[in-house]
């Protein structure tokens, strides 16, 4: 991986937050077992099981918070037959990394908005602090805010639109891939009942509008069996661009099922490293991705 050129790398280190109670290998889950003697749907059971409202059940079916039977549940209304046992996902806490007058660095946990990750940070920060840039609610890692409306929160956003700044990600996939590549492939959002990026050929995106370039750099960090640890750089930031590509060259996300990759726990990506100006910002791989042991 080369060094980004700027003129002084600032290294950070995370800032020690509080101790809060211990928590299983990252996949805390409550389960519950449902009563109810018919069938019916999915949130209105999990409403009766965890005696919450309808509205609250339906945000953690849509969160990817609930499994049924070991099952991830996608569809808040689809119907369920009695006896089912729930499980619910519990989500971490947002921790800063690195704070400043200028920039504030989080940890952003999987199966979290990112502007839900800013109200929060607005909560406990203060209202002026705003998201630089967005991470998918799947995706967990480095995530930049910035005080609205100074002179820093401009320049940083400069430096973004420009491609100027250095995002590496982790990526495990389906698959072995033994060499470092490059994927430049235009992306089209294809606009339907589930909206997905969709990675196309030159030639098409020529006759194609909204057609997008997009350069994706990939790099084996670790293969096991029939699954490969990736390094990722995106030389642009386009929607769902890494998981377009991926799914464009035949190793898909484990995790991403809205783009052919294998059923799992979670999407399996994290933004692990971002550097903009001199700030060098790293996140430590989440233990899910720990597929060695």
């Amino acid at each position: 991986m080369q060094k980004s050129k700027h003129a002084k790398i600032k290294k950070t280190q995370p800032k020690k937050t509080p101790k809060t109670p211990k928590k299983t290998k990252n996949a805390t889950t409550d389960k519950i077992t449902n009563t109810n003697q018919s069938t019916q749907k999915a949130y209105k059971l999990l409403s009766e099981s965890l005696s919450i409202s309808h509205s609250k059940a339906k945000s953690l079916i849509d969160r990817g918070l609930v499994s049924a039977d070991g099952k991830k549940l996608t569809l808040a209304r689809i119907p369920l037959p009695k006896g089912v046992r729930f499980s619910i996902r519990q989500v971490q806490e947002v921790r800063i990394i690195h704070k400043d007058e200028d920039i504030m660095c989080v940890d952003k946990p999987a199966f979290m908005d990112s502007y839900e990750v800013e109200r929060e940070c607005q909560d406990k920060q203060g209202k002026e602090w705003k998201l630089l840039h967005r991470l998918d609610k799947e995706t967990s890692g480095c995530l930049l805010l910035v005080k609205h409306n100074s002179d820093f929160a401009k320049k940083a956003l400069d430096e973004f639109v420009k491609n100027r700044v250095y995002k590496l990600y982790n990526a495990l996939v389906s698959g072995i891939i033994n060499d470092e590549q490059e994927i430049s492939l235009p992306l089209l959002i294809h606009k339907g009942k589930s909206a997905k990026t969709i990675a196309i050929s030159q030639s098409v995106a020529q006759k194609a509008k909204n057609a997008k370039s997009a350069t994706t750099h990939i790099a084996p960090k670790f293969i096991q069996g029939k699954k490969t640890l990736l390094d990722v750089r995106i030389l642009t930031g386009r929607t769902h661009q890494i998981r377009a590509h991926l799914q464009a060259i035949g190793h898909p996300l484990i995790g991403d099922t809205l783009y052919g990759g294998l059923n799992a726990s979670r999407l399996m990506l994290h933004a692990s490293e971002i550097r903009i100006f001199e700030y060098v910002f790293t996140s430590k791989l989440p233990s899910e991705f720990d597929f060695r042991s």
